[in-house]
């Protein structure tokens, strides 16, 4: 397993505390019997900022990790993207 130190880590980190912290909110929401509508509204708010932060880790592999590969004619790292966003897009 190769470590991937990128730019955008600590945003990165960040973003993904944030949405956990939401996603609590959320769960204390529906605990609390909070109006299904205010529900759907903040469970739509996580899904984009995890879309959004997915950009940013994308972004980040394609500028570093698929440019070494490309440079270093592995071909693995573009499998392995490919299969990705395969999946990310399911």
């Amino acid at each position: 397993m190769v470590q991937h130190n990128h730019p955008n880590n600590k945003a990165v980190i960040n973003r993904l505390s944030r949405i956990s912290g939401h996603v609590d909110a959320i769960k204390h929401m529906v605990e609390d019997g909070r109006d299904c509508s205010e529900v759907l509204i903040q469970i739509s708010a996580v899904i984009s900022a995890l879309n959004n932060t997915g950009k940013v880790i994308l972004k980040d592999h394609i500028n570093h990790c698929v440019k070494d590969a490309i440079n270093n004619n592995d071909d693995t790292v573009l499998e392995n993207l490919n299969d990705a966003i395969d999946k990310y897009f399911k």
